[in-house]
């Protein structure tokens, strides 16, 4: 999903929590707060794969050299 759709679907699930009769103030609040949790967790893992990445393309060649890959 490219980041611009991930946003917006973000944005479209706070405006129905900030909407939901349902839920009370404190619950809403709560709701949001994790929701830009995953969020901020998601990009952190994101992050990581593609240092990740990049580190493995680094160790690669020197793996080759050493007969281990």
């Amino acid at each position: 999903m490219s980041s611009h759709k991930h946003h917006e679907h973000i944005q479209r699930i706070k405006s129905e929590v900030e909407q939901a009769p349902q839920l009370s103030e404190t619950e809403k609040s709560a709701t949001i707060k994790r929701l830009e949790e995953w969020v901020t967790e998601d990009k952190a893992e994101g992050i990581l794969y593609e240092e990740l990445l990049e580190i493995t393309q680094g160790i690669k060649p020197i793996l080759a050299e050493l007969g281990l890959i």
